[in-house]
């Protein structure tokens, strides 16, 4: 057997054991809003986890992700109210919140530099991309601004969601809580648009199961029926 079939038997294997891998962490996640409180995850593993987030898409690669990550004691009681007093804000080992940047294009010349330097694009298409995302998004209504930070922003958490489970962790994704007293809270600018709240821990009590509606309900081929 040649080096080349060697390499294409194992490229095989490693995909049909990855897979299952896979469908068992989309299986397994779920929202938990009991955590155990002794659990702590350390900076270096939330960093890993947001590194590994990070390769979500996003619309012109802007990556208009921001994390303001809490693992204070105290602020997670003064957060407490504002999350409606719901317990997993101070309980989970960690408080993940996504923001959006509304002036990510202001970076495109770091992000595509870097692109460049990597060589996966020249510096004249680099230089391109650089002018085109810069005058495009700054001109933007900033409704349609905020839509894609959004947007964007929805991407990533579902990674975090993910890669948290796939080490073990457990999350419930949070949109209830007072944005205004957030941001007050933590200084942050009119630029940021906090989009979630995300409470990183190991369960004290397992998520509930829940059900989905069928694909008859949801699915369309060729022809959208409501």
């Amino acid at each position: 057997m040649s080096n080349t079939q060697i390499d294409s038997q194992v490229s095989v294997q490693t995909n049909e054991n990855a897979q299952p891998a896979f469908f068992t962490v989309l299986d397994e996640r779920r929202s938990v809003r009991k955590y155990d409180s002794n659990v702590v995850i350390s900076d270096e593993e939330i960093r890993e986890i947001l590194e590994i987030a990070t390769k979500a898409p996003s619309g012109s690669n802007m990556q208009p992700w921001r994390f303001l990550v809490i693992t204070d004691a105290e602020l997670k009681q003064k957060l407490l109210p504002i999350a409606f007093n719901q317990q997993q804000v101070v309980e989970a080992s960690a408080i993940i919140v996504v923001l959006g940047d509304l002036e990510m294009y202001t970076l495109s010349e770091k992000i595509y530099g870097a692109a460049a330097k990597a060589g996966y694009m020249t510096e004249e298409v680099a230089n391109t991309f650089i002018t085109n995302s810069t005058n495009m998004y700054s001109s933007l209504p900033a409704e349609r601004l905020r839509d894609i930070v959004v947007f964007d922003t929805g991407l990533i958490a579902m990674q975090l969601m993910l890669t948290a489970r796939a080490k073990g962790y457990d999350t419930v994704p949070m949109g209830g809580y007072n944005k205004e007293q957030l941001k007050e809270l933590f200084n942050i600018s009119e630029r940021y648009v906090p989009t979630l709240v995300l409470p990183i821990g190991k369960a004290a009590a397992a998520g509930h199961p829940t059900t989905r509606l069928p694909l008859e309900d949801i699915v369309s081929f060729n022809e959208f029926k409501a």
